[in-house]
């Protein structure tokens, strides 16, 4: 089952990864301040939490992919 899932998404670096572990990895890396800086989202510079930005980056594509983008860099560094 795990190497059908390998074979079906072979060049997605994100794969297998939940959103919540890139939230909480680049919140741990770079906190919430620079992280709102970063990337201009309200969810991260008003009274931010995992949870509310989760909530929002899962309905909003746009958001979804800079976080996703950022996510990339900042594991290649």
């Amino acid at each position: 089952m795990f190497n059908k899932m390998l074979q079906e998404q072979p060049n997605n670096p994100l794969h297998g990864i939940k959103l919540a572990e890139i939230l909480e990895f680049l919140v741990a890396k770079y906190g919430w301040e620079k992280l709102g800086y970063m990337i201009k989202i309200r969810c991260f510079t008003n009274n931010p939490s995992i949870k509310s930005s989760l909530t929002f980056l899962r309905k909003t594509p746009w958001a979804r992919e800079k976080v996703e983008q950022l996510y990339l860099k900042s594991i290649k560094k």
